[in-house]
Formats: C-alpha cells, structure tokens, sequence
C-alpha cells in the first residue's frame, strides 16, 4: 500500500528524516512513536505528499503522491492532531467532504452519532467554533466515511474524553480488515489491542521495528 524507499529530508544543513525505507502493507495497524523532532510527522506530510523530500521516493498504491496528490490522496483519509481552522460551518463542511470525495452525509451522521456526537445540532456552527473534541470526532467520522485504503491518525485520540476514546477504538476493529492503519501516538497501551507492528523513530531514523502480531 504504501512504499518508502531511501526517504531523506533536509532543512538546511540538518536532515529531519535520513534514508527511510518502509513498506506498509495491507491488513497492518501500525504505530509510529518517537520523542518530539523524532521526524514521525515529517514522514507523514512526505506520505501525503505536503513535503517534497530532499532524496528518496515515495508510492501510494503505486502513484507518486508528489506527482500527483490528488490521486493519492483517493486512497488515503487523514486527520490530524490539530484540526486546521476551516472557515467553513460543519454542515458546509460535510457537504464539501461529501461533494470531494463521493462519501455519504448519512455515513458522516452515523458515525459522529457512534462517538456521541449530535452533529445535525451543530450544522450551522463553523467548525473552528467547535469544541476540540468535537471537531476531533467529525473529522474522525469524515475520515473513515470516506472508506479508503488508508488511513493515518495523528494522536487521534488528544482532544476525545475517556468515552470518546473507548469508542473511537470500538470503531476502528471492523476498519482492520483489508486496510492499512497508520497511528502516529504515544498512547500504545490504548490502542495495543489493534496494533501487528511498531514502528520507533529518533532523530529523523527508524531505530525499532517491531512486529507485534
């Protein structure tokens, strides 16, 4: 699903990711853990093409997402661990989800509902009006309404409650099959149960990785 060959980055003089080579597969639930300035975020905005790498390649289900994003990005649902400040209401922003990527209102719906979020009662409120949490969840439920191939969570669970994280994870046992999931977290303990492999970054190198399954 997604292939990393000989991956580096360079800011300056210093390199941020140094000669990565990863292959993720289908049916892997991943994580990737390391202390801040590790690279793990680096090497997710290489992945979903936002950062051109100094040396090194990069393929999503084949396509060079540097060369064309879009099409790999079809493949891929994303949500970060800050919600970005879109000035859009939720219900705009579900229709842009819905209009963008053929992903159905109703599965958005249902899914917010699933992690206790009454969405339809904050249509007309702009999303980065939301509480943390709440944008979380939708952003959550955008992401897995979409049904890719992949999708990579960034701490996912940072801004959900207790509950909210329970039934976060109940969501994603059934996403396992047939999919590759990518964790960037510190909360292994959480999520240990889902987890085939772990990935340890330090000082922009893999230094660890691990199958758990």
């Amino acid at each position: 699903m997604i292939e990393i060959d000989g991956l580096s980055k360079k800011f300056g003089q210093r390199f941020i990711l140094q000669d990565i080579n990863l292959s993720f597969k289908q049916d892997e639930s991943i994580i990737v853990m390391g202390q801040n300035g590790a690279g793990k975020t680096t090497l997710i905005r290489s992945v979903l093409g936002e950062q051109i790498p100094t040396f090194g390649s990069v393929r999503i289900a084949g396509i060079d997402p540097f060369k064309d994003r879009s099409a790999a990005l079809r493949h891929t649902g994303f949500v970060p661990q800050m919600p970005p400040p879109i000035k859009l209401s939720a219900k705009e922003l579900i229709r842009y989800a819905v209009v963008s990527s053929g992903a159905r209102e109703a599965r958005i719906i249902s899914i917010c509902e699933e992690l206790e979020l009454d969405i339809k009662e904050h249509f007309k409120k702009l999303f980065f009006k939301l509480s943390g949490g709440m944008k979380q969840k939708l952003l959550i439920a955008i992401a897995i309404a979409r049904e890719p191939d992949i999708l990579i969570f960034d701490e996912p669970a940072a801004n959900l409650d207790a509950k909210g994280r329970e039934r976060f994870y109940d969501l994603l046992q059934p996403l396992q099959k047939k999919r590759l999931l990518i964790f960037i977290s510190h909360r292994i303990d959480e999520i240990k149960s889902l987890l085939t492999r772990k990935i340890e970054m330090d000082l922009g190198k893999v230094v660890n990785d691990e199958k758990l399954v």
